[in-house]
């Protein structure tokens, strides 16, 4: 299975003026905008570390995922959270060639924490002996900051916070998240059985 990110976080989505008054940083200097490359560095470092932790896409982006095999022949739960919409469908064999499924035969169960590719009728399409599915999926809370929930958004700002903080260290120990972090986003983690793969 391999999850590939097709678009990526523009910056004028990124919440950097409010992650300055979050550390406090002073304004009206003449090198204001000295820090915004690291600041819009850190954010996104944080974003990636959160949203790994709990598989919960921040801000939208179009993703594919390529697997080899349905868990279940009738439906399969996507690799994130939350799912907005399925793009395409696509069967490629063994040789690379690419058929499209038809989108009626298919649906998105919506869910928090396990989305779902189902099957309108009794099966998905059959994946044959060394070929592939292709799922193109739009996930995300939103194309803006203001759809992130308020937990995982303060996370995000906690742990860029802490990166900031220990920006010049050589390294930051054995890499685990600060507590408060960890408390923010518990409640958003899923339980992963099977490799994260469960139905």
């Amino acid at each position: 299975m391999m999850l590939i990110e097709q678009t990526t976080v523009p910056a004028a989505a990124l919440p950097l003026e409010r992650f300055k008054e979050h550390l406090r940083l002073g304004t009206g200097f003449a090198d204001d905008g000295a820090q915004d490359a690291l600041l819009e560095a850190l954010l996104r470092a944080a974003m990636a570390a959160i949203e790994g932790r709990t598989g919960k896409v921040l801000l939208s982006r179009a993703f594919t995922w390529n697997l080899g095999a349905w868990r279940d022949p009738g439906r399969q739960a996507l690799p994130v959270a939350p799912v907005t919409a399925i793009g395409a469908l696509r069967i490629v064999d063994r040789l690379e060639v690419a058929t499209v499924i038809a989108p009626e035969t298919y649906r998105l169960e919506r869910d928090t924490h396990r989305p779902r590719l189902s099957a309108v009728g009794t099966t998905l399409p059959t994946i044959p002996l060394g070929g592939s599915a292709e799922v193109e999926f739009e996930a995300g809370f939103g194309a803006d900051w203001d759809g992130v929930p308020a937990d995982l958004g303060q996370a995000v700002f906690l742990l860029a916070a802490h990166y900031h903080e220990h920006r010049h260290e050589a390294a930051l120990g054995d890499g685990g998240m600060p507590f408060g972090v960890m408390a923010l986003i518990e409640r958003w983690r899923t339980v992963r059985i099977l490799a994260g793969g469960a139905p």
